[in-house]
């Protein structure tokens, strides 16, 4: 399985690019992962429908809660049913428009609070990290 960041707008602070880089390398070990940036959600747009085959989830404050353990399991389930690809869909200061929502499968929410869309990048490597960790049993997640 892999998995794909597709990011509306750009990562501006180096320091969250650090952070976001850092994860995704650890990620890496357990899966492939590319982030790509976009410059909007034209562009996210033609990003996936190169793909129509892709399972597409979309990161919204209205989606679906997750705990950590939970969002392991998720993943595991699709990477067990053989899913070749999962894109994350990671909005901008904008949001999204809603033809892009139309094309996501499932709508992820983080938390009921509300993040800075680069803060949110690094958060959702990071468990997405803590979940590959939680499936291979490493102590990273205690």
């Amino acid at each position: 399985m892999k998995l794909r960041l597709l990011m509306l707008g750009k990562t501006r602070r180096p320091q969250m690019r650090a952070i976001l880089d850092d994860y995704a390398k650890r990620i890496g070990r357990s899966c492939p992962v590319e982030i790509t940036e976009v410059r909007d959600g034209n562009a996210a747009l033609k990003k996936l429908d190169a793909d129509r085959a892709t399972t597409v989830v979309l990161l919204d404050a209205a989606g679906k809660h997750y705990d950590s353990g939970a969002l392991a399991k998720w993943l595991g389930e699709l990477r067990d049913r053989g899913t070749r690809e999962i894109i994350f869909l990671c909005g901008d200061a904008d949001g999204f428009p809603d033809d892009l929502r139309q094309r996501a499968h499932q709508n992820l929410s983080l938390s009921t609070m509300t993040f800075s869309h680069e803060l949110a990048r690094v958060m959702l490597a990071e468990q997405l990290y803590r979940a590959f960790a939680i499936l291979s049993g490493s102590p990273y997640p205690k």
